[in-house]
């Protein structure tokens, strides 16, 4: 039982006082930069799949009676 109070003890101090977090400002950016590289890739994934779909109509057309 020990063991386990000596473990929240270090892990509530490493967490306290050794810990940097980041300030608001800084937590501010690093969302946007999050939030725009997103967008990019999700319009990319939608470009690639709006790209394939029509390649796969093709390629469809070219086997139908």
């Amino acid at each position: 039982m020990s063991k386990i109070r000596t473990y929240f003890e270090e892990t509530t101090n490493e967490l306290v006082h050794k810990t940097s977090w980041p300030t608001w400002p800084e937590l501010q950016s690093s969302s946007i930069v999050v939030l725009v590289a997103s967008v990019i890739i999700a319009l990319l994934v939608m470009g690639m799949d709006y790209g394939f779909t029509h390649v796969m109509e093709l390629a469809y057309s070219f086997f139908k009676g």
